[in-house]
């Protein structure tokens, strides 16, 4: 296997993983809720994912980076949701 084909691995993973966040941030949105969810959990997370896409970017990881890249906005948007709507209810 060449670098090419291990990078489309790290790719799919990285879509799988990624994806998981957004049924997370669709139901917060839509139901304008965050009961339930663990913001300390997800703040611990997005702390991870930073290190991980600073990791990528020294080993130069595309499926590193964007998978980081992407799942830290994603944290950062479920965080942000749930500190606005506990203020809310």
């Amino acid at each position: 296997m060449n670098y090419f084909h291990i990078e489309i691995i790290g790719l799919v993973a990285a879509v799988f993983t990624t994806v998981s966040f957004i049924p997370q941030v669709l139901k917060i949105s839509k139901k304008r809720s965050a009961k339930g969810v663990s913001v300390s959990m997800y703040v611990i997370m997005f702390i991870g994912i930073c290190f991980w896409l600073f990791y990528g970017i020294l080993i130069n990881s595309v499926a590193v980076i964007v998978a980081n890249l992407i799942s830290g906005i994603l944290q950062l948007v479920i965080i942000f949701f749930s500190l606005i709507h506990r203020k809310n209810n």
